[in-house]
């Protein structure tokens, strides 16, 4: 599942990205409002943790703007005031929850797994399927016509973006974009280079192969 955390204390970012991606979530950031908005309005996420006070517009106005958009991912709004007119304001502009700091982190991943659930048509145990290319979410399991195939964290996460986005013809930018989103260590050829990873995991020994070079865009997988 990709998660876009929208919060502005770098301690605290680093502190949820490391449970969340420990979790199997991958995360992308946005340290104030408007980048915020950018990103969420852009970026096809399956949840977003959302500060109230933020800088250059505030967690309100950012969930105002999404719902006014008609982009209904779910939002975990965070607030430091416990006030209950403030976790009123938040749920009336358009968050689905709340969660008041300091907050445990086990309390953090047990909402985001009820918001996942919550997601209207979603089904319970999420699966996607390209031919005889199974993944499951709920498992973190990947299969390819029965037999089990064993996967990194990174790896999964890059499986799945190609396989939410079957068929279609996905650049270099963006699944760095996505799988590593604001990581300063990935090289630059890091996509090809856990593409290859894939292919000798997910299509080796097998027919026909899913995982396509797509010349001069990027990859594509195709059942």
């Amino acid at each position: 599942m990709q998660v876009l955390i929208i919060e502005d204390e770098p301690r605290l970012v680093r502190l949820m990205r490391r449970v969340l991606e420990g979790e199997c979530y991958v995360v992308d950031v946005a340290f104030d409002g408007e980048k915020g908005i950018e990103k969420a309005g852009f970026g096809a996420y399956d949840l977003i943790v959302l500060d109230i006070m933020l800088p250059r517009c505030n967690g309100l106005e950012v969930c105002r703007w999404l719902r006014t958009n008609h982009i209904a991912t779910p939002i975990l709004m965070l607030t430091a005031r416990d006030q209950l007119e403030d976790k009123v304001a938040g749920l009336d502009a358009g968050a689905d929850d709340y969660l008041t700091k300091p907050f445990d982190f086990e309390e953090l991943l047990a909402r985001l797994r009820a918001l996942a659930r919550r997601v209207p048509g979603a089904p319970q145990e999420p699966m996607l399927q390209v031919g005889d290319l199974s993944l499951d979410l709920t498992r973190h399991e990947v299969l390819r016509n029965g037999q089990p195939i064993l996967l990194t964290i990174r790896e999964f996460a890059l499986l799945e973006y190609m396989m939410r986005h079957p068929g279609q013809a996905l650049s270099r930018a963006q699944i760095t974009s996505h799988v590593w989103p604001n990581d300063n260590d990935a090289v630059s050829n890091i996509v090809d280079i856990y593409i290859h990873y894939l292919r000798e995991k997910v299509d080796r020994g097998f027919a026909p192969q899913l995982i396509q070079t797509i010349r001069g865009v990027g990859y594509s997988i195709r059942g």
